[in-house]
C-alpha cells in the first residue's frame, strides 16, 4: 500500500515518553476520548434509524486531538472556535452531552437553542464560539477572540486577561485565504491564539498530498516567523504536551503557535458519505493506530487503571449517551412564534 507522505511523517515523529502520565490525567483524558467515541457511535445509530436529520459529521478516531489540546487548556478561561466536525469539541470544552444531543436532534433544549443542529453548536457559558459549516470560517472568529485577550491586557491594563484561544480546522482549509491572513495578524500582533491544523488526510473526497504544493503544512508558519509544530494526532499525550507548550508561549506573550496533529478519520466525510474513495488497507493501517486504545495501553502498562475500572467508566459512559438520547427525544421542539429570538442582542 502507497501509505503516502501521511503515515511516513508519522513513523519519523519521536516517540513520546509517558513516564510523567498520573492517574488523574490518565483518568480525565480515558473519560473524554471515550465519551466523545461513544457519543458520535450513538448519533450514528440514531440517524440510520432516521431519528436524526440533515448532514451530520463525525470525529470517529480524531478523538485524540480534542481531547490532547481542549483537556490541556482552562474550561470557561480560554475560548474554543470549532467546525462542523464539532459535536466532541463540544463535549471536550465541557457542554452537556444533553445539550450537545438536544441540539442535534433540533430541540430547544440544545445548546443552541435547536437553531443550530449539527454544524453550529455554540455555548457562551463554555467558551464555544461556534461550528461553522464553511470551511475557515471560524478562523477570524478565533482571531478576534484572541485579539480580545491581548487588547484586555494592553490597552485596558487587565493584567488578569490571558486567555488563550484554540481554532480548529482541516487540512483542507490550510490553502484558503482566510487562513493566511490570520496567521499573518495573529503574529503581527503576538495574539494568544493556538491554529490547530487536524489533518486527516482527506478533504471531503480529496486527498491531501494531491492537494497542495506541500503537504507539511506545519512548515507554511515560518513564512510569517511563527512558531510551527509537528505532531502525531493519534496520541493523545503528544497532542497534549505540544499543546502546554503552545499555551506557555501564548501566555507568556511570545504569539501563536500553528499546530498540525496528523490524524485519521474513521467514517467517511458525513453519514451521507459511502465512503468509498479510501481503501480498505488504507483504512485498516490506521484503525491500528486508535488513540483510544493507544491510551488504554499505556494506562495498563504503568498499571494506572484497573481494567474493571475501566470498564465500569465504559458503562457509565454508554448511561450518559443513551440518557442523552432518551433526554433529547422527549424535550420541546422551538416555539414557532419565537423563530427570530435569539437573532439579535437582547
Amino acid at each position: 500500500m502507497n501509505k503516502g507522505s501521511h503515515a511516513e511523517r508519522l513513523n519519523h515523529l519521536p516517540e513520546r515518553e509517558s513516564s510523567d502520565l498520573d492517574r488523574e490525567t490518565a483518568l480525565k483524558l480515558f473519560k473524554d476520548m471515550t465519551l466523545g467515541r461513544r457519543f458520535e457511535d450513538k448519533c450514528a445509530e440514531m440517524y440510520y434509524r432516521g431519528k436524526m436529520f440533515g448532514f451530520v459529521h463525525l470525529y470517529n478516531g480524531q478523538e485524540a486531538v480534542s481531547s490532547g489540546v481542549i483537556g490541556a487548556m482552562k474550561l470557561k478561561h480560554d475560548w474554543f472556535c470549532s467546525t462542523y466536525r464539532d459535536h466532541v469539541h463540544a463535549l471536550s470544552a465541557g457542554v452537556p452531552a444533553k445539550e450537545v444531543m438536544s441540539e442535534l436532534f433540533g430541540k430547544e433544549t440544545g445548546c443552541s437553542k435547536g437553531r443550530g443542529g449539527s454544524m453550529h453548536l455554540f455555548s457562551k457559558e463554555h467558551h464555544l464560539l461556534g461550528g461553522y459549516a464553511f470551511i475557515g470560517e471560524g478562523i477570524p472568529v478565533a482571531l478576534g477572540s484572541a485579539f480580545t485577550s491581548r487588547y484586555k491586557k494592553d490597552a485596558l491594563k487587565d493584567e488578569t486577561s490571558d486567555s488563550v484561544t484554540a481554532a480548529f480546522f482541516g487540512d483542507g482549509t490550510c490553502n484558503n485565504g482566510q487562513f493566511f491572513e490570520c496567521l499573518n495578524m495573529a503574529q503581527l500582533w503576538k495574539l494568544p491564539i493556538i491554529f490547530v491544523v487536524e489533518n486527516n488526510k482527506w478533504a471531503i473526497g480529496m486527498a491531501h498530498d494531491r492537494a497542495t504544493s506541500d503537504p507539511e503544512i506545519w512548515k507554511k508558519a515560518n513564512a510569517f516567523g511563527m512558531k510551527g509544530e509537528e505532531v502525531d494526532g493519534m496520541n493523545v499525550l503528544a497532542v497534549r504536551e505540544a499543546t502546554q507548550r503552545a499555551i506557555q508561549r501564548a501566555r507568556s506573550g511570545e504569539g501563536p503557535t500553528l499546530l498540525e496533529c496528523l490524524t485519521y478519520r474513521f467514517r467517511g466525510h458525513s453519514l451521507a458519505d459511502p465512503d468509498e474513495l479510501r481503501s480498505e488497507e488504507e483504512k485498516d493501517f490506521w484503525a491500528k493506530r486508535d488513540p483510544i486504545k493507544g491510551l488504554e495501553k499505556v494506562i495498563k502498562e504503568k498499571k494506572l487503571i484497573s481494567n474493571e475500572e475501566l470498564k465500569s467508566i465504559e458503562k457509565e459512559i454508554d448511561k450518559e449517551v443513551n440518557e442523552a438520547v432518551d433526554f433529547a427525544l422527549n424535550a420541546n421542539d422551538p416555539d414557532p412564534t419565537e423563530l427570530t429570538k435569539y437573532i439579535w442582542a437582547d
